[in-house]
């Protein structure tokens, strides 16, 4: 979720607004029209251009990479349900999806208001037509949050103040605390004593270390999926860089990055192979690959506990992200659905970070939680 620019404003009470048009007592006010945005095609030019030129103008913290993401969003997995919604002059744009775990579950994975348009209640008519959406089609919870395996950020960045702003002004509350830390690349993190000494003690245990050719991302994909989920295989499969770790012709790990421009992730070693130093040595292959691309920093999305990142490659925790949620029933406190009620409990659920079920997780950890003897990654990603 990405910046609104409107003035918090108290919720009143009150119904649906229909989809198609967000005005009336939730949409600020002043009649706003939202439609459903063309995505692809001829007929989806204009549409696809001004979701990135949007972006480009809102994501003041990420001009960068603003049409990336926007390009990133509209290509998710092909079952995944989803949508963007764009206001009538082409000055706002919120993306919507269901999860692909749990249905009840909606995500508002970007939500963004040009600057000069911003103040006039655009975000909010965004967000409620976003609610609309994802309730018709069956969601009983809404999460400012993101949807994996492809999202834009963990949640609500805590510099894009307006957004958070907006989120608490419409009932949602803060239910989770996500971080991306950030690893400098000014030095290869490939060379050096460590590194070589790490190299070597895997050669000694007759482990190899390879770059995932064109030719080997469905073994490691297969690799990926039979040990996590299908959500780090999509991604792992779609990585500019990947990188195995193998004994004997069997893959025992693996790292990538590119699944966005300048992240690095995700990564994880199988059980049997923990604390031998495969994380470490392949998260330094793909570190430097990004560093050959000419990035001078890399981001490590999601991340888990501090230590490993930080003792292994000196980065640091930089952004910070809340995660919101809201009930979209009719009662609007359902049991299992009101955050202020205490964690879900559904453990099928990989995007609810505080599940008491899921053994990766528990309520003060991300999903992307790392052996502490190791450093590598145990869960699910979300």
């Amino acid at each position: 979720m990405t910046p609104a620019g409107n003035a918090p404003r108290a919720r009143p009470p009150g119904g649906r607004t229909p989809s198609g048009d967000a005005s009336g007592a939730r949409g600020a006010g002043a009649a706003t029209a939202v439609r459903e945005a063309v995505m692809g095609g001829a007929a989806g030019a204009a549409d696809t251009a001004a979701l990135a030129g949007i972006a480009r103008d809102a994501l003041v913290h990420d001009v960068a990479e603003a049409a990336d993401l926007v390009a990133r969003l509209a290509e998710p997995p092909a079952d995944r349900r989803w949508t963007a919604l764009v206001t009538r002059d082409l000055d706002g744009a919120v993306f919507a999806s269901l999860s692909g775990r749990d249905p009840r579950v909606g995500h508002v994975d970007l939500l963004a208001v040009r600057p000069a348009a911003q103040g006039a209640g655009l975000g909010r008519a965004l967000l409620v037509a976003a609610e609309d959406w994802l309730r018709d089609r069956g969601a009983a919870e809404i999460r400012l949050a993101g949807n994996p395996p492809c999202y834009a950020w963990p949640g609500v960045d805590v510099r894009y103040t307006p957004a958070a702003c907006l989120a608490e002004s419409l009932g949602y509350r803060r239910y989770h605390v996500a971080w991306n830390m950030t690893a400098d690349l000014t030095d290869d993190p490939s060379a050096g004593p460590s590194a070589e000494a790490d190299l070597a003690a895997l050669a000694d245990q007759g482990i190899t270390v390879h770059a995932a050719a064109p030719g080997d991302r469905a073994a490691v994909r297969a690799f990926v999926a039979e040990q996590w989920h299908d959500g780090w295989a999509w991604e792992a499969e779609r990585a500019t860089g990947c990188h195995y770790a193998a004994r004997d012709g069997e893959i025992l790990g693996f790292a990538a990055w590119g699944t966005r421009p300048a992240w690095f992730g995700p990564m994880g070693t199988a059980p049997a192979a923990r604390g031998l130093g495969v994380g470490r040595v392949l998260a330094r292959r793909c570190l430097a690959e990004q560093r050959a691309a000419g990035l001078a920093s890399a981001q490590i999305g999601w991340a888990g506990p501090l230590g490993f990142y930080a003792r292994a490659f000196g980065a640091y925790a930089e952004r910070v992200f809340w995660l919101y949620r809201r009930d979209l029933t009719p009662e609007g406190t359902a049991a299992g659905t009101d955050p202020g009620k205490g964690p879900r409990t559904d453990p099928t659920d990989p995007t609810d970070p505080t599940d008491p079920t899921d053994p990766t997780t528990d309520p003060g950890r991300d999903p992307r939680a790392t052996d502490p003897r190791t450093g590598l990654r145990r869960g699910r990603r979300p």
